[in-house]
This record gives structure tokens, C-alpha cells and sequence, in this order.
């Protein structure tokens, strides 16, 4: 993704600046996937893994990439509250 893309991308909830995940914190959300820890703005259960995403400033929420595209859906962005390091750092 373009540097000066993800620049412009804010939360569409919180407008919040967005970062990209690193390894370790995709890692963390896809441990937390399997478990079945982690719903979905929607309310349901988040079952695909990540294989990209960006954060909130916060960490609150996480929206995944999909084919190089930021799906930047409320309903479907990631509630990640009880997850920590998820933060920008």
C-alpha cells in the first residue's frame, strides 16, 4: 500500500490515523481469531485469518486489507479492545 495513501486513511468510526499491522501484532489477532476471541462491528465472530490490516491510532480497531484494498467497513472492522499492543507505537 502507498505510503501516502495510508497517510489519508483515517477510522471511519473513531477518525482516528491508521497504521498497518506488524507481524507480531497480526500474529496476536490471528491467535485471537482462532480462539474465537474476537467479533466483528456487526457482532459476529471473526473466523478468517489476517493476512494484512490496519489499526486505529488506539488499537480499538482493525480493518483487514484484501487484495491490497483497505475495507474500511464499520460492521465489519475487527473490536479489538481486550487485545493489547495493538496501539501505534
Amino acid at each position: 500500500m502507498d505510503r501516502k495513501l495510508l497517510d489519508l486513511l483515517v477510522c471511519p468510526a473513531s477518525h482516528q490515523p491508521l497504521h498497518r499491522l506488524d507481524s507480531p501484532q497480526r500474529d496476536a489477532l490471528n491467535a485471537a481469531i482462532t480462539r474465537g476471541e474476537l467479533r466483528r462491528g456487526d457482532g459476529r465472530t471473526e473466523t478468517r485469518s489476517l493476512t494484512d490490516a490496519l489499526a486505529s491510532r488506539d488499537g480499538k480497531q482493525v480493518y483487514r486489507i484484501d487484495d491490497g484494498i483497505p475495507v474500511l467497513l464499520v460492521e465489519e472492522a475487527l473490536q479489538t479492545a481486550g487485545i493489547d499492543g495493538l496501539a501505534a507505537r
